[in-house]
């Protein structure tokens, strides 16, 4: 991993700030929906990018019952019927 040098302390509800430069550099906007998990001794955020829940795809996503589908999945659904 690389440091950045950039340095903040939690507040009292444990939040931290990203400096706007991090925004930038990962197009990160307001209300966008960031992961977080552990990874060994270090704790990573990823910018949450929704996938297929059959395949994995991240692309071409649409929405059915609330869960979403890539095109290609749907399609090979659609031929099964």
């Amino acid at each position: 991993m690389k440091s950045t040098g950039i340095i903040r302390k939690l507040d009292e509800l444990g939040r931290i700030v990203l400096p706007i430069e991090m925004r930038r550099t990962f197009n990160l906007a307001e209300k966008d929906a960031v992961e977080i998990y552990v990874d060994g001794d270090s704790i990573v955020l990823k910018k949450h990018q929704p996938n297929c829940v059959l395949c994995g795809d991240s692309k071409n996503l649409i929405e059915y019952k609330g869960k979403l589908i890539c095109k290609g999945c749907a399609k090979s659904l659609a031929e099964k019927i």
